[in-house]
């Protein structure tokens, strides 16, 4: 058959570790022999980030601006123990917080839900996505380590050099202090998001923080969440039959536990972060999680929601088998593929985006999988298989619906 044809390129973000060695065998066995693909490649890995002093994460971030749709790999964010064991330069931001910090907007995550993989939570009926506030917070926050007793404080200094002060601890001793940011624009931008996709998937939408704790940080998020609500979406969303409602963070995860799934949580950038991880385990694998992340402008960028799998990047350098999970690596391609073709009018690439799907959760479901789903599946006869054999059998089960 002729290779699908593209006529504008996505943004490729290369990233580290095993799901590097992933995505080169996703593009050789699902990607390459089917679609003339046209990516604008950027490397994300570490080693490259060292020798650029991180440009190249920036770069990738404009280009996504330019060109509307991109696909990332895992990357990454260096702890202490990363910069010595990689000799780097510098201990680099998380590269999806300089990427979000660019775009902006929101992103959201929903688990991958396929039979045979049961939820840990009975109750849950119903996929929960996850919107994930994409801006600020401890992602971009300024950290000083406090070397003996002194005063600490923050100071802002208007344009007409007035300062306002306020306490933040008389040090008796060493410790450490932490600056976090955000803006109302960002703020306002991502509740936007949140009503907007509920509108669109017709389902309830919940946010939560801890305004209690929080009476200025979280509670902005809160006022302006509601005050948007109130003045631009409470009639579309009683039309809709669907309700909006705010609560506080450790309510929102007893009513969670307790539900039936089938809404969206809105979370602040790092709740967000910690959340959609336990609903991703929670359904099944922190490798069966859509990610992405939707700007004002409709700009979009589609990621795995999980690590490097660096432990098992280890034993591949040792030559030893792995079975890891491509899942959400593999969707995240098919996200990306899917929005291109919808934003250039080639349908053969949004089918092609469907099938590949389709041909990943009939694999699971015939009892093909990687061993992580081997271990929780439900399915009687199970065929464990090591990574690559599971992308080959998934490129079987796609050959077969192309033709």
């Amino acid at each position: 058959m002729d290779k699908i044809k593209m006529t504008t390129p996505l943004v490729e973000m290369d990233g580290d570790e095993m799901t590097r060695i992933l995505w080169k065998m996703i593009k050789d066995e699902l990607l390459h022999p089917f679609i003339d693909l046209k990516t604008e490649y950027y490397d994300l890995g570490l080693k490259h980030r060292d020798e650029t002093d991180d440009q190249v994460t920036v770069d990738s971030a404009l280009a996504t601006k330019k060109y509307g749709v991109a696909v990332k790999c895992a990357t990454i964010t260096p702890n202490a123990a990363r910069v010595e064991e990689y000799d780097l330069k510098a201990m680099y931001r998380s590269p999806n917080g300089t990427i979000r910090a660019i775009l902006d907007g929101t992103v959201f995550r929903a688990p991958i839900v396929v039979k045979g993989i049961e939820p840990t939570v009975k109750t849950w009926k119903k996929p929960i996505t996850i919107a994930r506030h994409a801006y600020g917070d401890v992602y971009k926050a300024t950290e000083m380590k406090i070397p003996g007793a002194g005063k600490a404080e923050i100071v802002y200094t208007d344009q007409e050099g007035n300062e306002t002060r306020e306490l933040i601890h008389d040090f008796e001793g060493p410790g450490i202090v932490q600056g976090m940011h955000n803006v109302e624009a960002s703020i306002r931008a991502f509740a936007q998001s949140c009503f907007n996709y509920a509108l669109d998937t017709k389902q309830d939408l919940w946010f939560s923080t801890k305004d209690t704790i929080s009476k200025k940080y979280d509670h902005t998020f809160k006022d302006i969440f509601q005050d948007l609500y109130d003045s631009e979406y409470k009639d579309r969303f009683e039309e809709e039959g669907i309700e909006y409602f705010y609560t506080l963070i450790d309510d929102a995860v007893a009513r969670v536990i307790r539900s039936e799934g089938g809404y969206i949580w809105a979370c602040k950038n790092y709740d967000g972060d910690v959340m959609s991880d336990m609903i991703a385990t929670a359904f099944g694998s922190l490798a069966m999680m859509t990610s992405v992340l939707v700007a004002p402008d409709g700009t979009t960028e589609y990621e795995a929601a999980h690590g490097t799998v660096q432990r098992h990047y280890y034993k591949y350098l040792n030559g030893e088998e792995t079975s890891t999970n491509s899942v959400a690596t593999i969707f995240a391609w098919t996200g990306a593929l899917r929005k291109r073709g919808s934003l250039d009018g080639i349908d053969a690439l949004t089918a092609f985006a469907d099938k590949l799907e389709e041909a990943t959760l009939e694999t699971i479901e015939s009892g093909t999988m990687t061993k992580d789903l081997a271990l929780i599946t439900t399915l009687k006869e199970v065929n464990p298989v090591n990574s690559e054999d599971f992308i080959k059998a998934v490129r079987e089960r796609l050959e077969s619906k192309l033709k």
